[in-house]
């Protein structure tokens, strides 16, 4: 099947063109002014009269199991929520579910491709990893599945000293176990020419082994993956840093080997100068998840010094349960204007343009696929986002880029393609039935007020004790 979609605008250098572009197979052939029907083989027409075309943004960071719980964790930082996420037990068909809802909700918002650094269910996590991969070969998304691993307990995500508070005891696999468990979801499940990819991604420094990630260092080069993992994203896990390593996380991780232009990592939030030279001297990727970061108040991420360091920063939605939302548009919106505050030189600040291209280019970047797909480039991979520019929530007719970022789109995407297939056409997803979706998700789940683990009962006395705060009394315990 072929494409050509007549009278699109895009954006150019000096401002804006109305061309035509011609897809062919899974790539775009050609740009230019009245191009002519190819007569070789089927086509379709696509009018794009007053329409928008970019290339797809990737939703480079985000757990789509949360889809249950989003709503639902009351306000709480990163160590605290947490525990209610985990107490929260789920089946493989509701990841499934979980895993299409993020594909529907990142197409809507221009996302052509997702990372899904996706939580397992505890021993079911063979499952868990096949119907995620189930799920996004059915909508057509481009997937990056990084089955989240560790290796150590969660009481290890806790800094020890200066506490007088019990460990906190939970099981954790064994290494061997979990390198396994990712070499066996590269055998069946990475595939790259069917849009499913998989990627090494260790939860981070705080609940991983040094020889966890060296083995997911010797697993990516073997099979040439890119990595993933959080990195630094809340105080905590900064003094846990120094308590654990003697000193920076950023330093540590760089003398393993595992940074490097095919590592993305998410957060980055409180890093000094010296890590932020070391992310641009390897060529590693900072995920930007501004929403999920506000939410947990976990800090605001230093972005504009990355981007005048030279790191490549593209953004994230994070999971459903810590943003609550997977709408691109949002996330791409709020991590340009947020960083107004943090510099008073405005030439510093992030220009509408500059967020497109960090969501599209700066995402493929991050998965080591700029050659592949990312621009309106002939040759590249036809992953393109069409929006309505009479939306109502796109007039009047002004900068239509700007009125894509700074205000607040909403039902705005006419088309998307991934891999030159057209699975959203005239704002509806048509690889799926988004209607009984929508019914399954409704009919598996249930209204409720106010969420609290036993877990985080247990651990608050001593997250408080951490973080230099008040002891809190019994009936002033969180819920």
């Amino acid at each position: 099947m072929s494409y050509l979609i007549q009278n699109a605008l895009i954006p150019t250098e000096q401002g804006y063109e109305t061309v035509d572009v011609q897809i062919e197979a899974d790539r775009i052939a050609a740009i230019g002014s009245e191009l002519p029907i190819n007569k070789g083989q089927p086509n379709t027409v696509i009018d794009a009269q007053n329409k928008l075309l970019l290339p797809g943004f990737v939703n480079a960071h985000t757990h789509s199991s949360e889809m249950w719980q989003r709503g639902l964790i009351p306000p709480l930082p990163l160590e605290l929520w947490l525990t209610d996420l985990y107490d929260f037990a789920l089946t493989p068909e509701q990841v499934y579910l979980s895993a299409l809802g993020t594909a529907v909700e990142t197409l809507l918002t221009g996302g052509t491709s997702v990372v899904d650094h996706l939580v397992p269910i505890p021993g079911r996590e063979a499952e868990t990893i096949a119907a995620a991969v189930r799920a996004y070969r059915e909508v057509g998304i481009r997937a990056f599945l990084a089955p989240l691993i560790q290796d150590e307990p969660f009481a290890a995500g806790l800094p020890q000293r200066g506490t007088s508070g019990t460990a906190f005891k939970t099981d954790a696999p064994t290494t061997e176990a979990v390198l396994a468990l990712v070499q066996d979801a590269i055998e069946q499940f990475h595939q790259p020419d069917d849009r499913i990819s998989i990627l090494v991604a260790p939860t981070g420094i705080q609940l991983c082994s040094d020889v966890l990630f060296e083995g997911c260092i010797e697993l990516s080069d073997r099979h040439n993956l890119c990595r993933h993992a959080h990195l630094l994203e809340t105080k905590v896990q900064k003094m846990l840093a120094q308590e654990k390593y003697g000193g920076s996380a950023v330093t540590h991780l760089k003398q393993l080997g595992y940074l490097g232009p095919r590592t993305s990592l998410a957060h980055c939030v409180w890093l000094n100068e010296a890590d932020i030279e070391i992310l641009a001297t390897t060529q590693s990727t900072v995920v930007h998840n501004p929403l999920s970061n506000l939410r947990l108040g976990s800090g605001i991420a230093p972005l504009l010094k990355y981007r005048k360091a030279g790191v490549n920063v593209t953004f994230g939605c994070d999971g459903s349960a810590s943003n609550d939302s997977q709408d691109l548009l949002e996330a791409i919106k709020i991590g340009s204007i947020l960083h107004n505050l943090t510099d008073s030189d405005y030439n510093a600040w992030i220009t509408p343009r500059e967020a497109i291209e960090m969501a599209s280019l700066g995402g493929a970047r991050g998965l080591n696929a700029a050659d592949q797909f990312g621009s309106l480039t002939v040759g590249k991979k036809a992953d393109l986002a069409l929006y309505d520019l009479t939306n109502f929530s796109l007039l009047p007719c002004t900068d239509p880029i700007g009125l894509l970022v700074l205000g607040r789109p909403a039902q705005a995407v006419h088309s998307v393609w991934v891999d030159g297939q057209q699975i959203v056409s005239a704002g509806q997803v048509t690889s799926i039935d988004v209607s009984q979706l929508k019914q399954e998700i409704f009919e598996r789940s249930q209204w409720r007020a106010g969420y609290s683990s036993l877990t985080r009962v247990a651990l608050e006395a001593r997250y408080r004790e951490i973080m230099g705060l008040s002891p809190i009394s019994p009936d002033q315990q969180s819920s």
